[in-house]
């Protein structure tokens, strides 16, 4: 008696239906479909963002959009919690925020001394999309100049690796994370350089706990996403678009070669006889040869002449370049690989020639992305950095917050912040600021959030800004006012002689024609 398929086996799951029959499949743990393939995955991607132009430029929006000049700071303590009043909080927060700039906005806080903060920002993205994660330890080590001690060091994600590159196998320790039996990360194996560099010899492994046994200080910030429970290392951004974006490349390369060879007009000549002599205008210079020494290929030049031997001819080798078929067909694979990495084709390559409301659509879809990766970088690497800064400031005295190390709810309070970025574009700016009007006149949203969205600017920042300029052409208006005022002001008469009269003689004489009336 057959049994007959039922639910999901009659339609995903049937194994008997000649569409899904030839379906070769597989699955396992997060360490079989991911850690397993991860080394694979990263060198493919950093290959295609190297030579695929798509992929290049799907990263780089990624970069530009979601990072930018860098992720801001805007201190938000909690004054409710702290007791204090509006103006003490907003004292506190231009103080925090001067002196963060001290350190951020220096190469001080790159342990290499070559970035600032911001620029770390882009370097740790742009390592956590291509390489699927990215570490971030923070040494302590003084410097001259510098009032803070506290230092950030990327590390790239090749060098978290188990020891001699051998995971165990009770999965303690994967992709050179280490847990304890209840699955918590407890330490990480670095690798003292990349393990593919040629210019090393012997490499060796460090354990670096994850949190510090008596402080609780987060010794290492990993960067990543996890798809799967129980996932330890991060799947690149370009992962699920990788065999689309290689056939891509090899199809625009292959299309682009084609139009290069039919752009070049070649003659072939046939001989009636076996001539040794040379055909007219046959030898290419041999800066435009591709291979001199090779005597077996026929060089192609723009206006050459092939000079053929006897019984040889010529056949047709125009291959119908440029393909008029290949925007149409280029455009629908780049809507799929924009669709699999949520970016909107429009977007994607840069082409917006679509409706208003079309590219307004795609924008704020993007958008919605860009939020979310921006929170996940904030949470995973601008705050807990920016927590570590302002524990050494107030442990210094530079800030004063008492019950700072006392109570978490007071130190949770004072390390309140926003991490602003690059603003979204606005396709009709009137429209936009109307937009933005009515919302905060509805209390839907507050002048700092729609400055911050609007143009990625601080609103008590702008507030200070137009006071000063209010005040300054107030005084220019002055100024002009005054001196148009005396331009205007008419001359004096003058006397019979044509000389002007002098001081109190015009008031002299009205007078004494006033006395005579």
């Amino acid at each position: 008696m057959q049994i007959l398929d039922s639910g999901y086996g009659n339609y995903g799951a049937s194994v008997t239906k000649k569409s899904l029959a030839g379906w070769l499949h597989a699955g396992g743990s997060s360490r079989e479909d991911i850690e397993d393939n991860v080394s694979v995955l990263r060198q493919r991607t950093r290959d295609l963002y190297m030579g695929v132009p798509l992929a290049n430029g799907a990263v780089k929006t990624m970069r530009t959009n979601i990072v930018g000049r860098g992720l801001r700071l805007k201190s938000t303590i909690d004054a409710e919690t702290l007791g204090i009043s509006p103006e003490e909080r907003r004292n506190l927060e231009k103080k925090i925020e001067k002196e963060w700039s001290i350190w951020a906005e220096s190469n001080d806080c790159d342990m290499s001394r070559i970035d600032n903060f911001y620029e770390l920002q882009q370097l740790a993205f742009m390592n956590w999309l291509i390489s699927g994660d990215c570490l971030a330890v923070l040494p302590v080590k003084p410097r001259i100049n510098q009032p803070y001690d506290l230092r950030v060091q990327l590390i790239e994600a090749d060098r978290l690796c188990s020891p001699d590159n051998c995971d165990t196998i009770d999965n303690k320790i994967v992709g050179g994370v280490e847990v304890d039996k209840s699955g918590e990360v407890i330490a990480y194996h670095i690798a003292n350089h990349h393990p593919l560099s040629y210019a090393y010899n012997d490499i060796s492994w460090q354990r670096v706990e994850a949190y510090g046994q008596k402080t609780g200080r987060r010794n290492v910030l990993h960067m990543m996403n996890r798809e799967r429970i129980g996932q330890r290392r991060g799947v690149p951004f370009l992962a699920p678009v990788i065999e689309s974006l290689k056939q891509l490349g090899r199809y625009t390369d292959a299309e682009l070669v084609a139009a290069v060879v039919s752009g070049m007009f070649t003659i072939f000549i046939e001989k009636a006889d076996a001539s040794a002599e040379d055909a007219i205008g046959s030898m290419l210079p041999e800066e435009v040869q591709v291979d001199t020494e090779d005597e077996s290929t026929i060089e192609l030049a723009p206006g050459a002449v092939i000079d053929l031997n006897e019984g040889e001819k010529a056949h047709d080798t125009n291959p119908g370049r440029p393909n008029a078929n290949f925007g149409g067909f280029v455009e629908a694979i780049c809507q799929q690989i924009g669709a699999a990495l949520e970016i909107p084709y429009e977007l994607l390559v840069k082409r917006f020639n679509s409706s208003y409301t079309a590219s307004k659509g795609a924008l704020e879809e993007a958008w919605k992305m860009f939020n979310m990766y921006r929170d996940w970088l904030s949470t995973d690497f601008c705050q807990p950095v920016y927590e570590e800064w302002l524990t050494e400031a107030v442990a210094k005295g530079r800030i004063k917050a008492p019950g700072f190390f006392t109570d978490p709810a007071i130190r949770k309070a004072y390390c309140g912040a926003k991490w602003n970025g690059p603003a979204k574009g606005m396709l009709d700016p009137v429209k936009e600021v109307t937009a933005a009007e009515k919302r905060v006149s509805n209390g839907f949203s507050t002048r700092s959030d729609e400055a911050m969205q609007m143009t990625g600017s601080n609103f008590y920042n702008n507030v200070e800004q137009l006071k000063h300029e209010e005040k300054e052409l107030k005084e220019v208006k002055k100024i002009a006012n005054g001196t148009t005022n005396k331009q205007n002001t008419p001359a004096e008469p003058a006397d019979n002689a044509g000389n002007e009269p002098a001081a109190g003689q015009q008031n002299a004489g009205q007078s004494l024609r006033g006395d005579n009336k």
